[in-house]
Order: structure tokens, then sequence, then C-alpha cells
């Protein structure tokens, strides 16, 4: 070992690889004591502010990836800590470098695949790089050299994409505590300045290939920046088209629905109302193929995979997103209204869906709907404009509102349950027995079934009645069924007074 060492001392020649490759090899060993000298000995080359010099020699000369590893962490070192304080020259020379690497490794699938974690190593340092030289050093980096390099080859598009990811993360998330906050507000400014370049390359992308692996990492770059892309730009482009064209394909399904439900969030006032009408229309007809109304969903949750659970989850985001921004603006025609309650017939059904987080994300949804019918006038002797197209826009919910009720009667979460007990002193005190997502669960659904019944008094006694009749006469017998009916009326009790006959028929 002490031998190996001493052939690397004296960085000022090129150094000797092969005995690094071993003090490297060594030093991935099982804690023995020449292991911990194999440390050391890298660590004292990690620490030498010429050692970085030597990483193009030891690249070019090692077939060895931990080798490949080591210097590339010494490499990332000077970015971090010393780039700054090198000749302008250095830093021409290094950034050059690390470009070209990365060009040649990913221009062919061989490469791409065997050298992955080597290249992603790179990706990261020319990110590093990136945040110190651009824009001000660097500014041809997304006019020319991404645009460039990205129409090549799919593999080197593949890995571009897969770099302005990680700028963006890198930026937003993980630079706090490397650069001041006016360089992270420069860089954001100036990352702001190239979505709309950054958008064509996607659209360029998208339309170019058919792969599935760039077509899922530009659709992944593509969630990152189109939050900040003008609403505008986004409906004169193809893209949208294109993004509904896709959604089918199962492979990007996920992420292409992700992609829609971000330009569907997104508050414009009602400037491009008729465009997001369009989009919605278009992503159902879409959506009737990928799955049908009559699917039943909750089953097909619960034995889909892993994906296509994903994509019921992220359904339920898009309509819950949707409707809570600008579900007004599907309430003008026939044909809209229709595509409308279509819709809220999709969201009932995923509603049943097994899965506490999907169930609270709907739940969420039908809190904001019920209460904002609930607040409108709804006395019939209201006789002026306002009056009549308020009761209109409820008689216009009455069948999902319906369905609504079911859903909550049926999946009527636990209440708290107060106990009486006997502490350790003898003294009598309450102690509440706690599921940890029921009271929360019930707080919501007693709300939204409140609501429920003052919009439709009849219909909720109705349903009540029905489901009371098939429980107690054994046609739909289940503790559990007739438990979920119990607490559903008893949060009402008070404030319907059928609904406290009911409950009073249960204890009979």
């Amino acid at each position: 070992m002490a031998a190996m060492a001493n052939n690397l001392r004296g960085l000022s020649q090129p150094i000797d690889v092969a005995s690094l490759d071993a003090i490297v090899s060594a030093s991935h060993g099982t804690g023995s004591e020449e292991e911990r000298a194999a440390e050391q000995i890298l660590g004292d080359l990690e620490n030498d502010p010429s050692t970085w010099l030597q990483v193009r020699h030891i690249l070019q000369d090692t077939k060895n990836l931990k080798t490949k590893l080591f210097a590339l962490k010494v490499l990332e070192g000077v970015v971090k800590n010393r780039w700054n304080a090198l000749p302008h020259k250095q830093r021409d020379w290094m950034k050059n470098y690390i470009s070209q690497v990365i060009m040649q490794l990913s221009s062919n699938e061989a490469s791409l695949r065997m050298e992955k974690l080597f290249i992603n190593t790179l990706n990261i340092i020319s990110v590093q790089i990136l945040k110190r030289e651009w824009p001000g050093r660097w500014r041809s980096f997304f006019p020319y050299d991404l645009v460039l390099a990205a129409t090549t080859s799919e593999t080197i598009r593949i890995n571009y994409m897969a770099i302005l990811t990680l700028l963006s993360e890198d930026l937003y998330d993980f630079s706090r505590g490397e650069m001041t906050e006016q360089k992270i507000k420069e860089l954001e400014q100036s990352l702001n300045s190239e979505l709309q370049l950054i958008y064509e390359l996607c659209s360029y992308v998208l339309s170019a290939t058919q792969r599935t692996e760039l077509m899922s990492i530009t659709l992944s770059t593509l969630c990152v920046f189109l939050p900040g892309i003008p609403l505008g730009y986004i409906f004169k482009s193809p893209l949208l088209e294109m993004l509904l064209e896709i959604i089918p394909v199962p492979s990007t399904s996920n992420l292409t629905l992700q992609c829609l439900t971000l330009v569907a969030t997104r508050n414009s006032g009602n400037i491009h109302d008729l465009q997001f009408v369009n989009m919605y229309k278009a992503f159902m007809v879409q959506l009737q193929a990928i799955l049908p109304p009559t699917a039943n969903i909750p089953e097909a949750y619960a034995h889909g995979s892993s994906e296509q659970q994903a994509f019921i989850q992220k359904l339920a985001l898009f309509f819950t997103s949707f409707y809570k921004v600008r579900i007004r603006i599907l309430e003008s025609t026939q044909e809209d209204v229709a595509f409308l309650l279509l819709g809220l017939e999709y969201l009932v059904n995923i509603s049943y869906v097994e899965d506490t987080e999907v169930f609270m994300v709907c739940l969420d949804y039908w809190n904001t709907l019920v209460l904002e019918l609930f607040q409108m006038p709804s006395n019939p002797g209201m006789v002026n404009d306002l009056g009549s197209k308020l009761l209109q826009r409820q008689q216009l919910y009455a069948n999902p509102l319906s369905k609504l009720r079911m859903l909550i009667l049926h999946r009527m979460a636990k209440p708290e349950i107060v106990l009486i007990v006997e502490d350790e002193k003898g003294n009598s005190v309450r102690e509440t027995m706690k599921d940890e997502n029921a009271p929360v669960q019930y707080k919501r659904m007693k709300d939204i079934l409140f609501y429920l019944s003052c919009l439709g008094h009849e219909d909720t006694e109705k349903q009540m009645l029905k489901l009371l009749s098939k429980r107690l006469s054994g046609e739909d017998w289940l503790r559990n069924n007739l438990n979920t009916l119990y607490w559903a009326i008893g949060s009402i009790s008070g404030s319907m007074m059928d609904a406290q006959v009911l409950l009073e028929l249960f204890l009979i």
C-alpha cells in the first residue's frame, strides 16, 4: 500500500492510474487496516488542490467505475468550493470537457446504459457549473448548446432532459445553502426567461418520438416548467392537442394527466374560458376510451397495478382541481353540462375507492361544492332573476347530489367514542377512543351530509329509509353497513326532524 501511495505523490506528472485503481478497490473492503489506509490516501488526494488537474488523465486511462466516480468527486468538490478562485481558462476547460464527455457517452444506446451512474454524476457536476456560470459566462447554454444537443439523437435528448430537470430541482429545492438569495433570484429569473424555449423543445421532442423513455422524461421535464409558462402561449401551441392525443398511451398516461392537471389549475380569470372548456371536453372523450363510464372503478383500483392505481389517483386530482377553479364555465350549454355531469359521475365512482388519500381528496371537493350550493338562496318564493338562476343551478346538480348522499350514507366514518372510566385514583374520567383518520373524515362527512340534507330534504330521507329497510330486512345485512348508516343518521339528528325519528328506529 505504501509503494502505491508513493506512486501517487508528486502530481506534477501524470498520476499512476493503475496504483489509483488498486487503492480505490482496497478502500471498498470489510473494515480492515488496509482499507483504512486506502481511505486515508484517497482523502489526502481529494484534499490536494492539484488533484483535479489529473481528472482527465484518470478518466481516459481507468476502466474502474469506482475510480471514475472518485475522480468526479474530486471535480465536484472543486466546482462547489473553489470555482470562482480558478483562472478563467481552467473554468472554460472544465466546462467544455464535462460537456464533451456527456455528449460522447450519451450519444449512443450502449454507453448510455452501461455508463448510467457515471453519466448521472457528470450531469450533477454540469448543473453545479451551470449554477455558477449561467447566464453571465455561459449564455449559449439554452439558445445553442442545449437545443443543438437535443436535436441530434434520441439518447442525447434523454440525457439533456434529465439535466433540465436536475437544474430546476436543484435551483428551487437544494440551493438555499450554497448560493446567496440574490444569485438564486437571478438564476430563477434567467430560467423563467427561457421557458418558451424549454416549452418548444419539449413540444418538438414529443412530436418527434415514439420512444417511451424519451416521452416519459420529457413529460417529467414539462411538469416542472409548465406552471411558469404563460397560458396564452400554451393554448396557441399544439402541445395541448398533443398531450390529449397521447394520454391513452399506458406507459405515459400518468405523466400526461399530471401535465394536463397543471394546466387545468392555472388561474387566468375568464380570459381563456373557451379554451379550458374545449380542453375539458376533449379530455372527457379520451377518458371514456381509457376508462369507460360503466367501469367498476373501486374494483379496478383494488385489483389494478400500481400504475393503474396512480392513474385513478391523478384522475381524482384532475377533476377536483378543475372543478374548484372553473366548474361554472361548464354550466353554459347542454353539451358542456353533459360533459360536466359525466365528470361528476366519474368522481362519485372514484369516491368509493378504498384508499384514504383518494377519499379525502374527493371529500374535500364535495365539501366545497355542497357548501357553495348551500350558501345560495333556496327560498322557492324568490321571483327575481338571481333567485331563479340560483335555484336552476341547484336543480342542475340534483342527480350528482343524490348519488353523493348515497355515497356518504354508505361510507360514513365512525365518530369519536367517549367512555366514562375510572382512573387509578378512583375518579370518573372521560376517555376518548380514536381512530387516527376517522375523526377528520367524520367531521368532513358530517358537514357534507348536513348541507346535502338542506339541499334535498326529501331525497335524503328517502335514501335513508331505503337503506334502513334493506338492512333491517336482511337484504343488505352486514354489521358495518348498519353501523355506517347509524353514524350517518346520528350525525344530522339535530338538524333534521325525520333523522331523529330514524335514529329512534335503530334503538328499538
